[in-house]
């Protein structure tokens, strides 16, 4: 089945918002048997978004829209259906009572020009929506369906998992897909692309490699007849690259590095505590992400000076000889925290975030310490000089070897 996603309002053609959505419903795509084979962005003009389904319905099995389901005067994605169905739009009394039950049970009553919100198509169903005042849509003429979903993330990603996806897997029958995503961390993309380079190119099993703020990627995407045929087809591709790349994989599928390193402290009843400076808290802010932090994670520091670091105990003498950004005050803040806090295990980050050297180091450089007391990992990292670009792969790359010491060390 072939696809498009459609992002409507004129404040993502102005910028003042980022399309978020697309690239989110789009990964979700491959997995279901669907070919996405257009994106756009149609702003708030009623002829031009009617035109833009009509193309559509030309060119496409499904199109998915995100966004223009207010309540507002410039929300014209059901008035665009509408028109290029030419059906007429008409209130349903039930969807009218559950907006007010909503408004109700906030205190207030409901604003007339919610009542659009409550407008059906005979050719369309709502789709529920449990986060928002905005039901979906679900049309279908002559084969083709449009779907369409709120534009905040909050309540379009519920909305698919919810209700959208499963309707998905039963409408496409004609295919099984399967996905792995295997992730790796260490080896830049073209090293990884030469590494396997063989299994690229080839559509069934498709192998794609993508770098992300937490390694390279590969996902291996087969589709067949069934589940095991499919599954037949992935298990040659994923052993070839745990046999060229094991040391460098460190999760699978939908794991991130906070949450594997979560489930391994959890499971060996292991505690945690952090120190860093160049990340600005980005590295307690991953880890306490995951819901079962509370359980292992004992807290931190995060400072920005050497001040800041002998205020916390790291040792005058080792920032004084070795400065701040370095290995051996990484380790020392590492001891430091594990002991200030009776954890089981620390990490340490020390860097130069920006926007230029500091105490004579590189922007981007950077030192991870790992330890628990008797064992140490220790690492230096050299990052594209962008904020932005530190904040993110450091504390990656800390959780990740974070995650390796314990599987060394139990």
């Amino acid at each position: 089945m072939k696809a498009e996603i459609m992002g409507i309002g004129t404040e993502l053609l102005m910028g003042e918002l980022t399309d978020t959505n697309s690239s989110w419903i789009a990964s979700k795509l491959p997995a279901l048997g669907i070919q996405l084979q257009w994106v756009s962005i149609v702003g708030d003009d009623l002829p031009m978004l009617t035109e833009a389904f009509k193309k559509g319905m030309e060119r496409s099995d499904i199109i998915f829209t995100t966004g223009g389901l207010g309540p507002t005067q410039d929300d014209l994605t059901r008035e665009a259906i509408a028109a290029a169905f030419d059906e007429s739009p008409t209130i349903q009394q039930e969807v009218v009572d559950d907006l007010e039950k909503y408004f109700a049970a906030r205190g207030t009553s409901m604003p007339s020009h919610n009542l659009k919100q409550a407008l059906l198509i005979p050719s369309a169903k709502f789709v529920p929506n449990a986060n928002g005042t905005a039901p979906g849509w679900w049309a279908e003429r002559d084969g083709k369906i449009i779907i369409c979903m709120p534009g905040p993330p909050a309540e379009n990603r519920a909305m698919w998992e919810e209700v959208v996806e499963p309707q998905l897997t039963e409408l496409v029958e004609d295919e099984v897909t399967i996905t792995r995503n295997i992730k790796t961390m260490g080896m830049s993309e073209g090293a990884v692309d030469e590494v396997i380079s063989e299994f690229f190119g080839v559509e069934n099993p498709y192998l794609g490699i993508y770098s992300k703020a937490d390694g390279i990627h590969l996902r291996v995407i087969a589709r067949a007849k069934d589940s095991a045929s499919a599954q037949a087809l992935i298990v040659p591709v994923e052993q070839a690259i745990h046999e060229r790349l094991g040391e460098y994989v460190w999760g699978y599928d939908d794991e991130t590095p906070e949450k594997a390193v979560g489930m391994t402290l959890l499971e060996k009843g292991l505690s945690l505590a952090v120190m860093e400076t160049c990340t600005g808290g980005a590295l307690t802010n991953n880890i306490t992400d995951v819901p079962d932090s509370l359980t292992y994670f004992k807290g931190g520091a995060v400072v920005y000076d050497g001040a800041g670091l002998k205020a916390n105990g790291v040792p005058a003498e080792v920032v004084d000889q070795h400065g701040v950004v370095s290995q051996q005050t990484a380790n020392a803040m590492a001891e430091t925290v594990r002991r200030n806090l009776n954890a089981d295990l620390a990490v340490a980050i020390t860097g130069v975030p920006g926007p230029g050297e500091f105490d004579g180091k590189p922007l981007g450089l950077a030192y991870i310490s790992v330890t628990n007391g008797t064992q140490t990992r220790e690492m230096e990292m050299r990052i594209p000089p962008r904020r932005v670009t530190i904040k993110r792969r450091v504390p990656n790359q800390a959780l990740i070897e974070l995650r390796r010491l314990v599987d060394e060390i139990t």
